[in-house]
């Protein structure tokens, strides 16, 4: 039987806002698609947090067994500052501000994103469009709304008709936006004579000759409205109608909300099945914001070169500490949570170290108890992740797991009887959920492998200094390594091992 028939998934719609069981449109086959960088800038911690959750989702819908294919796009055109449709161009404020070509901004900032989903080992998308590989389906994707009654051109500038829109269908259903008010209280914002109401959103956007980034069109030169990319890449890789479309809380609108319009407008349906959004991010109970100076890009974090940071943290660290909470939640930094981030990282990397080339610990006595206990483990791992991908109660099983690692590294002969196949299928497990559904890998680093070289250097003094009967001195390495947080474990066999608290 597969897993994801075993261990059914839940998830928590964002339409509807109810915790629902997912079922596919073409089972075991996964469409999945998450809102990507718009490429002006480098990306920061917030938006490193949306791409780790949908990671993990993408992890662990193949994990169990769902072929998936995971398009998350890159932006390198058309997003305005202002998510109707108005303001300055992103990339193009960029370019001006650098001095550079819009297309070389694109690249700059496409690479850095690259590095930062490496360096936090993000996996890359089944596929990843851009905006501007899909300017003629876009054109076409207009055209359809237009002929289809829900869009109206105006100076070169095609504008969705939301009103015209409700008269047939349902605008706001997945933010719980009121547009009446939204009316009322835009009016007076909005100086657009272009727009039939203020709510109108463009979806392509005529610019005038000194714009730099312009492609031709039936309604002359411009470029795509921000909210139409992902409608056109979403729909032109996963189809019409397909499973999952994530991103940020902030994109629910507008711009989750225009690309659900949009696609009903195009379509006649409104293409998503399951709607997910993570969470925003805090910093010591606050928003995180620029204006604040509280926002964090991630070379910062390894660096520890910012005012509110003590010091800098390790990838691996930063991406175990965003696990420990779930996706749907807030999560705040603080120098105190991810200092027990990094212990609580280094104690799973050396569980996974220590049963990695572990063989099954022996004997020969049966024990039902524990065997039942481990199998228990084993499942509650499936059970709390197909549980809306909840990576914190997740963890709390591994820990759980780590408490039997150590019982079976000791020795204990209560653990001895465990039984072969249980053996490998709790090794299968704990592993396969550390490295491939979480996405943890070890770091080790020059200045790591040297403390490893010192402490091993100063065990085997340890050692001679026991056998040649000097227990003052082995007490004293002992005692010393302790204060330095180094604990050391005395084998019956005469091995030393050792922890780093």
């Amino acid at each position: 039987m597969e897993l994801y028939k075993k261990y059914p998934v839940k998830i928590t719609n964002s339409l509807g806002g109810k915790k629902e069981e997912f079922k596919p449109i073409k089972p075991p086959f996964v469409g999945l698609y998450s809102c990507g960088p718009t490429v002006y800038n480098e990306v920061h911690l917030g938006n490193l947090r949306t791409f780790t959750a949908f990671d993990i989702v993408y992890r662990y819908l193949t994990f169990i067994g769902y072929k998936v294919r995971y398009v998350r796009n890159i932006t390198d055109a058309g997003h305005l500052t202002n998510d109707a449709g108005q303001g300055v161009d992103r990339i193009e404020e960029r370019a001006k501000l650098e001095q550079l070509e819009p297309m070389e901004v694109v690249q700059k900032y496409t690479v850095g994103f690259h590095e930062v989903c490496r360096i936090f080992n993000i996996i890359p998308p089944s596929i990843e469009p851009t905006a501007t590989g899909h300017i003629v389906e876009q054109i076409e994707m207009v055209k359809q709304i237009i002929a289809n009654g829900f869009a109206y051109e105006k100076n070169g500038s095609v504008y969705f008709d939301v009103r015209k829109f409700m008269e047939k269908h349902e605008y706001g259903v997945l933010s719980g936006r009121n547009i009446d008010e939204l009316m009322e209280g835009s009016r007076e914002l909005n100086r657009q004579d272009e727009k039939k109401n203020p709510v109108d959103f463009a979806i392509w956007k005529g610019v005038s000759e000194n714009h730099i980034q312009r492609w031709p069109s039936p309604w002359g030169e411009g470029i795509p409205g921000w909210h139409l990319e992902c409608s056109v890449m979403g729909t032109k890789y996963l189809g019409k109608e397909f499973d999952i479309h994530g991103g940020g809380m902030d994109l629910k609108f507008p711009h989750h909300e225009c690309e659900m319009a949009q696609n009903i407008g195009a379509y006649g349906t409104p293409a998503v099945k399951y709607w997910m959004h993570s969470n925003m991010l805090t910093v010591n109970g606050q928003k995180m914001s620029k204006s604040l100076g509280n926002s964090f890009l991630p070379r910062e974090l390894f660096t520890g070169n910012h005012p509110l940071l003590e010091r800098g943290f390790t990838p691996m660290t930063v991406r175990f500490f965003m696990l420990q909470s779930h996706y749907a939640s807030t999560l705040d930094f603080s120098n105190e949570a991810l200092v027990a981030a990094e212990k609580g990282f280094k104690k799973l990397m050396q569980a996974c170290a220590t049963i990695k080339n572990m063989e099954h610990p022996g004997g020969k006595a049966e024990n039902p108890e524990l065997d039942k206990t481990i199998l228990e483990l084993n499942s509650e791992c499936f059970i709390t992740m197909s549980d809306d991908f909840n990576t914190a109660k997740t963890l709390a099983v591994l820990f759980e797991m780590v408490n039997r690692i150590n019982d079976f590294k000791s020795g204990n002969s209560s653990v001895k009887s465990i039984s072969e196949s249980n053996f490998k299928e709790f090794k299968e497990t704990f592993l396969g959920f550390v490295k491939d559904v979480l996405g943890l890998q070890e770091e080790t680093s020059q200045s790591d492998n040297l403390v490893k070289g010192v402490i091993e250097l100063l065990i085997e003094l340890r050692k001679k200094a026991r056998t040649d009967k000097n227990f003052a001195l082995s007490d004293r390495i002992r005692d010393d390594l302790k204060a330095l947080g180094v604990q050391l474990k005395d084998g019956k066999d005469g091995d030393i091992d050792f922890t780093i608290d």
